[in-house]
């Protein structure tokens, strides 16, 4: 009988209702299998053929596409009718379908599979391609590899496991920001180089809403955005990168397109997972420093190279103001402290024939290394609810996360830079009654900076409704709404108690910056799909819309003259305000899309996707562009000449090319503006321009060409792939010089300068070994990558003359050579290109050096032993970077050095490599800024590092004991293989803290 369309609406109501409600109900949760009385529930353990519990299995009904996985100890449970078919499959083994017949309980064993690539399923945005079929690039990593890292940003989960995906942390601070490009960088501009962020179908803003004289995480860096993403709940993370896979985003993917998708329930009875972690880290290198002893040996040669026989007064240090003996190490000191962690996990998840849910709640806190009380909270929580229709034809999935962010942590910075430039026998930080030191006023006490206070507050919401209606004859109506929102305040005060008390600077110097910001967005995307088999030709088409608006405010206050410190947070306490930015800006942004994919004989495959973009962004004369791909593949092995090859068990051939836009710019960048004057007329502040108004403001192209090839040999035991990509970024969105006659130094524009990005990008997994009781596996991914600056009309009347180079890349430096140290006059000598006898920029700074990795990768290994399971990453980078040398002080000076510049020139004829000490003689002087400015500033900065090791071990199993038990060991950058001169070859800043060295004990218990 034919169900009445209002008993559907109530049913469906009902369902969702009830499965908020049923982890509370407990028993009562057998009852709802009431209401599907044609159904069962059918459960199992999935070994292999040893016996060997068999976790992540796909267990797939057959007539409903409704699926599981298994658990870790191999059991698996799911609805399912007695005339229904069950098919398992999995990675690695062979498929197999068993017919239900009625039974309650069906226990299987699979055996080791050969060609398995066709199972592989990944999520391209829009839709879903098989590893086999797909045309384009994508990369990528699950939820195995994610949750084995104790990490706060999805990012760093990513760093080495992808090819042409460079990841740099620029702190070892939680939450602070990640740097990331895919296949290189586009843009001149620095800020426009961001892949596009979806999650769950829903785009996500990675811009910062923070202040940056405010968000002191890092200087200019700030709080990430995805920090606001906990790992945990992430199912997989894709990264589309070529032509192919990013051209139906238009120009929102012109750098890439990363997605994110969070996890599902299942079609199981509810399943309650806990997991909880807690570890500690510490700073994973510090410098090699001179003690007390050589450091004073080097003041006092310094002061008798000078010829001055007696200490200046304010030498401290040597004339025994201070203790001669005390020795401090100043990085443990001052960011040297343990870095605490504590993660707990809770979710219950399950479902049945036609509804599955779950609803996950994440708290994370982290400390810093630094003195004091400092942290970062994360309070998160995860629901998602996925439902069909009894006939199958209508489906949604309801997903949405909210995340609360706290963050107290300092500036690292400033301790940082004073950890190796304190010497060495400093006064001690605190008095006996546990006071800040100044030590009679001798020195400016390192740890006042922290009675700075920042505090950040931030939460994010993010919500999608995926609908997806079967019409008939293979067409079906989808529907993608999505809503995001994020908050943050942000109060940075610097109370008078910064000073030495001796001068007696009163809450009239305090300060406080205070900075709000808001950002909410939605995006309706209405699609049209239609799949049509016609024999040997399989038709595959979509279209949509997308309409997206997102608005953004942010306010921020400078306060000054606070009547008391603790009123120093009252805005009205303080005796002059100063406006900060004030931002109210909307961006909208329509487009329509569309996809066709035709497959001949499952080997032949050829991708049609284009999209139509419109962006408020852009001047009214340039807001519409289109942007389209082509990508073709060949899956070679199936031919039939092929067939006999027993070495190959997979083989394609494919091939991509298409364009796409960049509007990663500041909105409204187009309009003329105006300022407030700096003088008044009669009371009243005038108006000057800024900006001049361009009507032709438009779009940056990004033309993108790809060929790779993918082997599967010796039954995909062994899995390459290769490719090979040429990507070319111009109509660049730059500032175009003007005459100085207009009264403006440039205009907003499109200049025709071109950037060439090209690489080789090759990936290889394999199975070692795979025995009764040894599984051994690996993967290696490895980049070479290659940019350039292809053109640059009027280069050099521009200003970015001392930056850029026709034919170079865009990332270099441009540096004096040293030529070493004159054996005469032991100060630095340098290579004079002009031949004038003087050092000038123009002309001698001849030596180019490519500051982008010429290859990075990762290495990892997996390995079971039972119940025992061994994992470990490494990620390598062959990089030149900045070392200590370009921030740095003249060794002699009142500063600690490293003991390197023990090897110093102190007589006639040594032959060294670092000058003579000094106090700051002004040849002295000028020599060593030379030498901050030259080849020497610039060194090897490769590394290995172990990024990762996961031990885990399955002490109890849920068909057994009820529950299941897993207790995992981790540990994240616990060795670092470097010749830097610095403190991190990762972030190559002299200002940040490196990254940390974590530890960490857990485990996981299901039910």
């Amino acid at each position: 009988m034919k169900k009445s369309p209002q008993c559907f609406c109530r049913t469906s109501w009902f369902l969702l209702l009830y499965i908020f409600l049923s982890p509370w109900l407990g028993q009562e949760l057998v009852a709802a299998n009431s209401l599907y009385p044609w159904q069962a529930t059918i459960s199992g353990i999935i070994t292999d053929t040893d016996g060997f519990p068999l976790a992540g299995v796909n267990v797939v009904v057959d007539s409903s596409n409704k699926g599981t996985i298994s658990d870790m100890d191999g059991s698996y449970s799911i609805q399912a009718g007695p005339d229904d078919k069950l098919a398992f499959s999995m990675v690695g083994f062979k498929s197999l379908t068993i017919p239900v017949a009625g039974r309650g309980e069906i226990s299987i064993q699979l055996e080791e599979d050969v060609t398995v690539l066709g199972e592989v399923v990944l999520n391209a945005g829009y839709y879903t391609v098989s590893e086999k079929e797909r045309t384009g690039s994508i990369a990528k990593v699950t939820s195995v590899d994610i949750e084995k890292q104790p990490i706060s940003n999805p990012l760093a989960g990513l760093q080495g496991r992808a090819a042409g995906v460079e990841i740099v942390q620029t702190s070892g601070l939680a939450g602070s920001n990640f740097n990331i490009r895919i296949r290189g960088r586009n843009s001149i501009r620095s800020d426009g180089n961001e892949p596009l962020y979806i999650v769950d179908g829903v785009p996500y803003s990675s811009a910062s809403l923070g202040e940056i004289q405010a968000s002191v995480a890092l200087p200019g860096e700030g709080i990430s955005p995805l920090n606001n993403i906990n790992p945990t709940d992430i199912e997989s993370i894709e990264i589309l990168k070529d032509a192919d896979a990013t051209a139906i985003y238009g120009s929102r993917g012109a750098n890439g397109v990363v997605l994110i998708t969070t996890k599902k329930g299942g079609d199981t009875d509810t399943k309650v997972e806990v997991s909880l972690l807690t570890g500690l880290g510490r700073t994973s290198s510090n410098l090699d420093l001179m003690g007390t002893a050589e450091y004073l040996e080097m003041r006092r040669e310094a002061y008798a190279n000078d010829g001055i026989t007696e200490y200046p007064s304010a030498s401290y240090d040597v004339n025994g103001t201070w203790d001669q003996t005390r020795e401090t190490n100043w990085q443990k000191e001052l960011f040297g402290r343990t870095s605490y962690l504590n993660n707990v996990q809770v979710s219950v998840s399950g479902g049945d024939g036609r509804t599955n849910f779950l609803v996950s709640g994440n708290y994370h806190k982290q400390t810093s290394v630094f003195p004091g009380d400092y942290k970062n909270d994360k309070v998160s929580v995860l629901a998602n609810v996925g439902h069909r229709s009894m006939d199958n034809r209508l489906t949604l999935q309801l997903s949405s996360t909210y995340t609360s962010n706290n963050n107290d942590l300092p500036g690292d910075g400033l301790l940082v830079l004073q950890s190796y430039y304190l010497a060495p026998n400093a006064p001690e930080l605190y008095n006996g009654d546990g006071s800040l030191n100044w030590e009679n006023s001798t020195w400016v006490n390192p740890l006042s900076v922290l009675e700075r206070d920042y505090r950040s507050k931030a939460s994010t919401l993010i919500g999608n409704l995926s609908l997806a209606y079967k019409l008939w004859g293979g067409l079906t109506l989808k529907a993608n709404l999505g809503y995001t929102e994020s908050h943050l305040y942000e109060i940075n005060t610097t109370p008078s108690t910064i000073y030495d008390p001796v001068y007696g600077a009163g809450p009239q110097y305090s300060s406080a910056l205070f900075n709000n910001g808001k950002r909410n967005s939605w995006i309706v995307e209405p699609q049209l799909d239609f799949q049509k088999d016609l024999g040997d030709l399989r038709l595959s088409a979509l279209a949509g819309l997308t309409f997206q608006e997102q608005k953004s405010e942010r306010m921020s206050q400078y306060a000054y003259g606070f009547a008391s410190n603790k009123l120093i947070e009252n805005l009205s306490a303080a005796s002059s305000i100063y406006p900060g930015s004030d931002e109210n800006q909307t961006y909208r942004y329509h487009a329509i899309y569309g996809r066709v994919n035709l497959g001949f004989k499952e080997r032949y495959f050829l991708n049609l996707s284009g999209r139509r973009d419109g962006s408020s962004r852009f001047g009214p004369d340039r807001r519409f562009a289109g942007f389209g791909a082509i990508g073709a593949a060949w899956v070679f092995s199936e031919e039939n000449f092929l067939k006999g090859v027993s070495l190959l068990s997979f083989g394609k051939l494919r091939t991509t090319y298409g364009t796409s836009g960049n509007d990663q710019i500041g909105d409204y960048q187009y309009l003329d503006t105006y300022s407030f004057g700096s003088l008044q007329y009669q009371g009243v502040s005038g108006l000057y321009p800024t900006r001049l108004f361009n009507p032709f403001y438009s779009w940056e192209q990004n033309r993108k060409l790809e060929f790779a090839l993918d082997l599967g040999l010796f039954n995909d035991r062994i899995v390459f792939n290769g490719s090979y990509y040429k990507n070319r970024s111009s109509n660049q969105l730059v500032g175009i010089p003007l005459p100085a006659t207009t009264g403006f130094a440039s205009i907003n524009g499109n200049l025709d300068a071109e950037v060439e990005n090209t690489g080789w990008e090759f990936t290889v997994n394999t199975i070692i070994v795979r025995t009764n009781k040894f599984r051994w596996d690996t993967g290696f991914n490895i980049t070479l990558p290659k940019n350039r600056l292809i053109a640059f009309p009027n280069l050099e009347g521009s200003t970015y003359a001392n930056q850029l180079v026709i034919g170079e890349p865009l990332n270099i430096a441009q540096r004096f050579q040293l030529n070493g140290v004159d054996s005469d006059t032991g100060l630095y000598s340098f290579e004079d290109f002009n031949g004038d006898g003087l050092l000038t920029s123009a002309g001698d700074r001849g030596v180019l050096l490519d500051l982008n990795p010429k290859y990075y990768g990762g290495l990892s290994n997996q390995v079971n032993i039972g119940r025992l399971g061994v994992d470990l990453l490494f990620q390598f980078t062959k990089q030149l970077g900045e070392n200590l040398w370009s921030r740095s002080s003249l060794p002699g000076e009142m500063a600690n050095q490293p003991r390197n510049v023990l090897q110093r020139w102190q007589q006639l004829g040594d032959d060294v490599s670092f000058q003579r000490y000094s106090t700051g003689t002004p040849e002295a002087n000028a020599a060593f800024q030379n030498f901050g400015r030259s080849d020497a500033s610039i060194s090897d900065a490769s590394f290995i590092r172990l990024k990762n090791v996961s031990i885990t071990y399955l002490l109890t199993e849920k068909q057994n004991q009820g529950f299941s038990c897993l207790l995992f060991l981790r540990g994240q950058n616990l060795i670092t293989w470097t010749n830097y001169l610095g403190l991190d070859p990762e972030t190559r800043n002299p200002l940040a803290v490196p990254s940390l060295r974590m530890v960490t004990l857990g485990t996981r218990l299901t039910f």
